[in-house]
Order: structure tokens, then C-alpha cells, then sequence
């Protein structure tokens, strides 16, 4: 990359006209503003205790020394302590020559060392899959893919949340009130059906509160003594007791629960290389606290519970099995990333988890430290924000939650009313518009979620995010298909644009250049992107490299212009812009159409 070269001519620079070694790592190179003539900037400001100059004299120098020792660059200009280069028509050209065929350009060759394990999903199977649901898978799979164009190998995993308190929540309410129905019996997806009993056993659970405490019990009493959760405990003791008809039961809802995230799985576009389940960790999590214990790292109560006692180190005391033994969250976690070490012994393991955990994280990490496990250094904790919607937040318990299912319906319905109200579906065959709607309904779904900076929460709107115009997947999907237009015409045409041969001083145009630098601007962008977990890194350098396209190709006549050099290199241009926006739209999960 030439940005590698310009450190280092910058060093030799330092070293020649000052007399000090530099590394290259300490040149402060960026992109030059868009309102200033230049292509890269290099901040002088630091450089002034070394050069003892002013900061215009010590630019001119530096520039100087690189126009002669660097035939990439023109020209330079100095503002004040910035330098600005100018990388010369000529080196454009040659990279467009050479990359605009490689099919491997921007991603980086295997790195050959210890796997990234990424932990995405991790539902419960007490109900479905929700918008919150959705933003975590979609920033899972394009984080995967975004390591993988990176050169990390990466381990896809699930951690199935089947068992706990919550689980037996919406057991006991199938047992008093089920009578027995089914999937098959009721036409509801699986995990939907459960789901239904999750809320009605909190709606009992809290009319039972609500009497307990008129008859003068407090809020905290009610809730421990209501009768509907002591009964949960009793199914929670009676699964970790592998009572029979307990785990028979457990094992009947979980499977319908497993089914139905299948099917909405497939929907998202998202799979796993490695599933693992709570009830087949927990016991692992269990025998470390047991050890943990032993080693006088962690302290056991009166009544038998087991506590880490981390407030010397700016935390709190935090459960990690109960008084009767059964155990919590943490206690699974604990066993979860001790079998994932063994499985893979990973180079780092990623959890993609909301930020309500980070403080479940934090403990974990100082846990797994006090048990000696030096794995813990390595665990990174994806922390993003809450999705809501224009109504406000969602409740899973009281069954307001935006279901991940009508929520994809609603898009596809949504995309087919825009796409035909746009007459971009007109010339298609029934299955061909079906799929054009499916694939710009989940184009504007993952582009609209994964576009915002995953740490902070974000307000999700259906009908602002299906937009031919604007920050948006169908947006990108247009301009795709509008350069396959662009190629296919001029292949009618006669231009055997993919065996032409353009000399490399050709010169550019202002518009070409830029859109050149564009397109030279991918392989940075998933560094970027991959180094800091982020793939609105990806969709946003999208936006910018969609809407410059359109810019270039409304102003600048492809097919028309007279030059017939000028039409090729265009051609060029559009068709290397297409390739890109494809490969990044695959970083995000997102199909894109050949007409539209």
C-alpha cells in the first residue's frame, strides 16, 4: 500500500534532513480533506522538535525530499503544518489496471495462526427471536466475514440458553394451561408457542404479586413467595435431579424451540460452525467454581451459596452458584469459554452480547483470571446497543417484543409496495419479482442495522429504511444493478471492455480520479473495519463509494463520450465500483440483484 511507502520515504526523509531515526508507525499520514487539493496529508506538527525549523519549512523540506525519491507523487503544497501530496495520474492508473480483475483485492491472505471464536445468537428457548435478536446475528455474520477477509480463520458459535429459571417459567405454564398442544396442532412455529406461555406465565406471576402485596407483603417478599415462581424453582431442582418426566418435557419444548430458530435462521441468512447448550456446560461451569473455591478465591456463605468477591478490584460480589446448588448465567459462562479454550484454543474469543452485560462480562474476565486461566486476557466483549422502534422499547415478558419473523415479513411487504410503486419489477416473472422483493426487503433490514455504529442504540424505522435513495441497502442494490445495465449495454455495444489494455498515463479527470481513489480506499476500510469490530466501518464507506459513483456516472457520459480511451477507462471504473459494492455488501450479508 502506498500509505506504507510514504511512512517510510518519510523516515528517510527525517533521518537525511535531520539526523534522526523516526519509525513509521509515529508519521501522522491521513487522507487529505475534500475541500484541499491533495490525495494524503502529512502532519508536520510532531516533527518540529526534530527539524527545529518552522512548521511551513519543515513541510517543504519533507515534501521536497519525497517528489525526488518518490515518483508516485507530482506534487505537494504546504498549509501551515499540513503536508499535502498529490499522487500522480500515473499510479491511479496502474492500480486500477491491476486490481480491477484480481477477484481477492482488499482481503488479506491467511494469517495461518490460532482461530477467532465468535460467539453470536445465544437465544433462549423460552421465546423467539426478536429485533434485538436480529441486530446481534446480523453484526455476528458480517463481523465473521469482515475477520475473514482479514486473513482469520474464524469459529462461528451459538450458545443455546435451555435451561435456568426461565426456562421452567414457561414449562410450568405449558403443564397448567397447555393441554397438550403443539406445533402441529396449533399452526404456530415452535418457538412461537413457547413463547406464548413465557408471557402468560409472567402475566399470572404478576397478578400474583399484586395480591400478595395488598394482603401486606412487600414488593420483594411477594415476589420471592408468589406460588407460581416458588413452583418454577421446584421444576428447576427437579431438571438438575434428571427427574424423568422433568427432562422429557424440557426436552419436547426445546426441540420445538429449535425448530423454529431454524427456520428463522435460514430467513436471516446467518449459520453456525459449532452450537453449544447451557445444560451441556453448566456442569463444566460448576466444577470450576467448585475448584475455584478450593483455591480460596472465591468465599462461601452461611447459607451454602458461593460468591466472587471482586470489590478490590472495582466491582462487587457476584452469585455464582445458589444456596440449593443450581447455578446462574455466570456459573455456564464460566464452563462455556473453559470448553471453548479446549475445543479451539482460539487467539481470542469474541461474545457479540448487548451492552446491558458489560458489566457480566468485566466479571467474567476477572474470574477466569482469579481461577489462573490466562485465556481471560483474550476475551473481547462486542458490547452493542438496544434497537427500538418509534413506539418505544420492547418487553419480552409482557409480549411487546417485535417478533423477528413478522418483522421480516413486514419488509418483504413493504419492499414489494415500494419496488412496484417504483415500476423496478415490471419486465420480471412472478418468482423473479418474489425474489427481488425478498432481496431488497432483507437488503434494507441488515443494511438500515448494520449502517449505525454498534455501540450505541439505534431507532429502527421499516418504511425509512426500504429507500431507493439515501443510506440505505436498496440504495446500494440499485446502483449495483444500474452498473450490470451499464456493462451489459456496453458489451451490445461492441466495447470488449474485459481484454482492453489502457495505457497507464492516461489522464484523469477530476471525477475519475476520485472515484478511483474510492475504489483504492476498500482494502484500508476492512482493516479498519476488522481491527475495530465494526461493520458500519463497511456500510458507510459503501454509502460514500455508491453515492460518488452516481455522481461520476450522471456527469461524466460513459457509452456517449467521443474519446474512445476515455470510454473504456469509464467502463473500467463502473465495473471495478460494481465488484466492490458486491464484495461489501457480502461483508454485510447482503445479496445484491443483477436488474432491478
Amino acid at each position: 500500500m502506498i500509505e506504507t511507502k510514504l511512512r517510510e520515504r518519510t523516515c528517510e526523509a527525517v533521518k537525511t534532513l535531520y539526523g534522526h531515526e523516526l519509525n513509521p508507525g509515529a508519521v501522522g499520514l491521513e487522507k487529505t480533506n475534500r475541500e484541499i487539493t491533495g490525495d494524503f496529508t502529512i502532519v508536520v506538527f510532531p516533527l518540529l522538535k526534530l527539524s527545529r525549523k518552522s512548521p511551513e519549512a519543515t513541510a517543504t523540506e519533507i515534501g521536497t525530499f519525497l517528489q525526488q525519491h518518490m515518483p508516485e507523487i507530482e506534487s505537494f503544497h504546504v498549509i501551515k503544518g499540513f503536508l499535502n501530496l498529490v499522487l500522480s495520474d500515473h499510479f491511479w492508473m496502474k492500480f486500477l489496471s491491476k486490481n480491477m480483475v484480481n477477484p481477492d483485492f482488499g482481503f488479506l491472505k491467511s494469517r495461518h495462526e490460532r482461530p477467532v471464536v465468535l460467539e453470536y445468537s445465544s437465544p433462549n428457548t423460552n421465546k423467539p427471536l426478536h429485533l434485538g435478536h436480529i441486530r446481534n446475528n446480523l453484526l455476528g455474520f458480517s463481523l465473521a466475514e469482515i475477520l475473514k477477509a482479514n486473513g482469520h480463520k474464524v469459529i462461528k458459535v451459538n450458545l443455546v440458553n435451555d435451561r435456568g429459571i426461565h426456562i421452567c417459567k414457561s414449562m410450568l405454564a405449558y403443564m397448567k394451561w397447555g393441554n397438550n398442544e403443539t406445533p402441529g396442532t396449533t399452526g404456530l412455529k415452535g418457538d412461537h408457542l413457547i413463547g406464548k406461555y413465557y408471557v402468560l406465565f409472567n402475566k399470572n406471576y404478576k397478578t400474583e404479586v399484586h395480591d400478595l402485596i395488598e394482603k401486606g407483603l412487600t414488593e420483594e417478599e411477594a415476589e420471592r413467595q408468589a406460588p407460581l415462581i416458588v413452583e418454577a424453582q421446584e421444576i428447576l431442582l427437579k431438571w438438575e435431579a434428571k427427574d424423568p418426566e422433568t427432562v422429557d418435557l424440557w426436552k419436547r419444548m426445546n426441540g420445538w424451540a429449535y425448530d423454529g430458530f431454524d427456520v428463522t435462521y435460514r430467513r436471516l441468512g446467518v449459520d453456525f460452525d459449532h452450537i453449544y447448550y447451557e445444560s451441556e456446560t453448566y456442569l463444566l461451569g460448576k466444577y470450576l467454581v467448585m475448584g475455584g473455591l478450593e483455591q480460596g478465591v472465591l468465599v462461601q456463605k452461611e447459607d451454602g451459596s458461593i460468591w466472587a468477591d471482586l470489590k478490590d478490584e472495582g466491582l462487587d460480589e457476584k452469585l455464582l452458584l445458589r444456596a440449593d446448588g443450581t447455578s446462574v448465567y455466570m456459573t455456564q459462562d464460566l464452563g462455556t469459554a473453559q470448553l471453548r479454550f479446549d475445543d479451539y484454543h482460539p487467539s481470542s474469543m469474541i461474545y457479540v452480547v448487548g451492552n446491558e452485560q458489560n458489566y457480566h462480562f468485566d466479571v467474567l474476565k476477572k474470574v477466569l483470571a482469579r481461577f489462573g486461566k490466562e485465556y481471560s486476557e483474550h476475551i473481547l466483549h462486542l458490547s452493542y446497543g438496544m434497537v427500538e422502534l418509534p413506539q418505544g422499547k420492547m418487553k419480552s415478558r409482557e409480549g411487546t417484543v417485535v417478533d423477528a419473523d413478522d418483522l421480516m415479513d413486514e419488509m418483504y411487504q413493504t419492499a414489494e409496495e415500494t419496488t412496484r410503486e417504483l415500476g423496478k419489477a415490471n419486465e420480471l416473472s412472478d418468482d423473479d419479482a418474489a425474489g427481488l422483493f425478498k432481496t431488497i426487503g432483507m437488503g434494507a433490514l441488515k443494511y438500515f442495522i448494520l449502517k449505525v455504529d454498534p455501540k450505541k442504540n439505534m431507532l429502527f424505522d421499516p418504511a425509512e429504511s426500504i429507500d431507493f435513495n439515501g443510506n440505505t441497502g436498496p440504495f446500494m442494490q440499485y446502483t449495483y444493478a444500474r452498473i450490470q445495465s451499464l456493462l451489459a449495454r456496453a458489451g451490445s455495444a461492441g466495447y470488449l471492455w474485459e481484454d482492453a489494455v489502457l495505457p497507464v498515463q492516461t489522464p484523469l479527470l477530476p471525477l475519475e480520479k476520485e472515484a478511483i481513489k474510492r475504489l483504492y480506499q476498500f482494502q484500508e476500510t476492512i482493516i479498519t473495519a476488522g481491527d475495530e469490530l465494526s461493520p458500519a466501518i463497511v456500510a458507510n464507506y459503501l454509502f460514500d463509494l455508491a453515492k460518488g459513483f452516481n455522481q461520476f456516472y450522471q456527469e461524466l457520459p460513459v457509452l456517449k463520450e467521443a474519446d474512445q480511451q476515455k470510454v473504456l477507462l469509464r467502463i473500467w471504473i463502473s465495473r471495478f465500483t460494481g465488484d466492490i459494492i458486491k464484495k461489501s455488501m457480502k461483508l454485510l450479508g447482503i445479496e445484491v440483484p443483477e436488474r432491478m
